[in-house]
This record gives C-alpha cells, structure tokens and sequence, in this order.
C-alpha cells in the first residue's frame, strides 16, 4: 500500500521511518513546507518523494495519509483525506478550536473513511497487559487509577504558543488512558494549574505543572498528575487500584545493569524521553494502521476517541481557570461554560 507522510519533524520521523520499514508499505511522499536538511534527509532514509500536498491528494495510487506536521494543519489534512477518500492516521489533537474540531470529526465519520488517532500508550506492551487484566476480570472492579505524567525539561516557548499547551497538548495522552482503563462516563472535572517552573511558559499564558481529578459517574476515580520537569528524567507511571489488585506500570529504564557496592546500589535512570520511552509502542502502532488499511482491522484508537480525549482536556482547562468543577457529560462543550 501507498502512503505519504506530512510532517519530517521528530514525530514525522518516527511514524516515516516505521512506515517504510514495514513490508507492506511503500512511502510513496513526504511533505514539509519547511525545507531542510532535516527533510532531505528522511526523504533519503526512506525513499519518499518530497511533495506538495495538493500533489498528495491528487494521486488516486495513495491509500492513506500519516499526519504528523504541526497541530494547525491537521483539520485542513483531515478535511482533505474525507473529501479523497484517504485512510488517515493524526496525530493529536485535531484542532486547537474545538468547534472546528467537532466539525472535522462529523465530516470524518460522515465520509466513512478509516480514521485512527495518535496516542501510543493504548499499544504499549505494559499498558496493554494492564488493561487487558482489568478487563478480563482477574483483577476485580477498577476502582482508582493515579498517573504521573513528567518531561525531563520544559519546552521553548515557541513551542507551547503553537502546540496546544499543557492540557491539550501534553495531558491529552493522560486523559485519554483514564478514559480507555475505565470504560464509563466521565461525570466531572476538576483541574488546577500553575507556573512553578518556567517563566516562559507563564508568559506564554501556559502552566507547567497541574493536577486532573476525573470521577465516572459510579463515583470511580483517576487522578493525573503532570509536569513539566521530572528531576530524573522522562517519569511516566500508572497505578491502577482494583477490588482483589493494585496493578503498577514502572518507569522504563535505559539499562537493566545494577551497581552495587558497601554505599549503596544504582540503577539506571528511565529512557531520555517519550520518543525512545515508547519506541517499540509506535512501531506497533503503525503496523496497527497498516492492518486498518489491509483488513479493516479497528484501531484501539479512533477518530471518537480523539473528540472525546480533547473534550476532557477543554473541560480540564476551563476548571483549572474558573476554580470549579465541570459537570460533564456527552453533550459538554466549552461553549458551556463561557
């Protein structure tokens, strides 16, 4: 099959290279108006044509499209797939304007077009493991879920202005894992925020460190806690607490060595990043994109869920800035609450 990928950033990299490495894909273009060594490079690598969009959507030999250029792009791209009839693999989020956000998943799901989202952690092998213990049973009822969700350093400004910001940029993956260890209604919720870290953030009208409780509407729970700097490094962990099981997803080490000597032991410190953190995740996640295209094998994500993660995050946002609770529910949108 004949894909193009938008986007040669670290992202676009990363869904590029595994696209083309898998025996049933051809990446046929690649497109970033941003020329560069960097472009010309993954074009090499991976033996894509550099192209133009309108390009893209003009060959009818293309089967589907990777979006994982810049959030401000992804609408329009989407937009485009349904009207040509593309499969689409995005990125999150859709939009930053949630009614545009709204508008572009009605014109996906009405189009019929395989749509699935961005977010990796559903194909990680522990988080796997974990829900599918919950779910079959053996652990009990889920009663409780704690994350903690924290970057090595906080980002540059320019990023933050441009990428969605701590909520609807960052701990979208958070709620989005709540959402999908659960599986029930999300009833309320209830955020704070603040600038504890990096000035530049704050003068961006970002914060950099925040808290999400979430509560379903039997009262069950999941509590997100995020920031911008973890002092030893990349720090992403889960604790799920079950009726007969309390089941734990660990930080992932860069080494299994163990030092020890009369002061002590030492271990390694967690892989730099979410990039190297979840590697393997998005090696299986494209191949989970290919098996939607070859057999219409379903996602564990799709086009619903990415409306419904970012309908959580705009509910987190407006809690952290009006200092309430948000009464949630299927018909919630932020237009709510203004």
């Amino acid at each position: 099959m004949r894909l193009a990928c938008f986007g040669a950033g670290r992202i676009g990299q990363i869904h590029a290279v595994n696209a083309a490495a898998h025996a049933d894909v051809e990446l046929a273009y690649l497109v970033d108006p941003a020329a560069g060594t960097h472009r010309n490079l993954l074009a090499a690598r991976t033996g894509a044509e550099i192209a133009g969009s309108g390009e893209v959507f003009a060959d009818d030999s293309v089967d589907g499209i990777i979006i994982a250029s810049s959030t401000d792009s992804h609408a329009g791209l989407l937009l485009s797939a349904a009207e040509t009839g593309k499969a689409v693999f995005c990125e999150k989020p859709v939009s930053l304007d949630f009614a545009l956000t709204a508008n572009v998943v009605r014109k996906v799901r009405e189009s019929g077009i395989p749509c699935m989202m961005g977010f990796q952690r559903r194909y990680d092998k522990s988080f796997r493991q974990l829900k599918e213990r919950i779910s079959s049973g053996i652990s009990g009822r889920l009663e409780q879920v704690v994350m903690f969700s924290r970057d090595p350093a906080p980002p540059p400004r320019s990023y933050v202005e441009t990428s969605g910001g701590m909520f609807r940029d960052s701990s979208i993956h958070d709620v989005d894992m709540a959402r999908h260890l659960l599986e029930e209604p999300i009833a309320s919720v209830y955020a704070v925020g603040s600038c504890l870290i990096s000035g530049e953030i704050g003068a961006a009208g970002d914060v950099d460190t925040v808290m999400i409780t979430l509560t379903t509407q039997s009262g069950r729970m999941a509590q997100i806690t995020a920031c911008r700097r973890g002092p030893m490094g990349y720090d992403q962990r889960l604790e799920a607490l079950c009726a007969r099981e309390v089941l734990t997803v660990g930080n992932q080490p860069q080494s299994t060595l163990s030092i020890c000597d009369p002061q002590g032991c030492r271990t390694a410190p967690p892989e730099n990043y979410f990039l190297e953190r979840f590697a393997q995740a998005y090696r299986d996640e494209m191949d989970a994109f290919v098996a939607l295209l070859r057999d219409g094998t379903q996602p564990l994500a799709g086009i619903g869920d990415g409306l419904e993660a970012q309908r959580l995050v705009e509910a987190a946002a407006q809690s952290a800035q009006t200092g309430q609770a948000i009464a949630f529910g299927p018909d919630w949108s932020p237009a709510q609450g203004r």
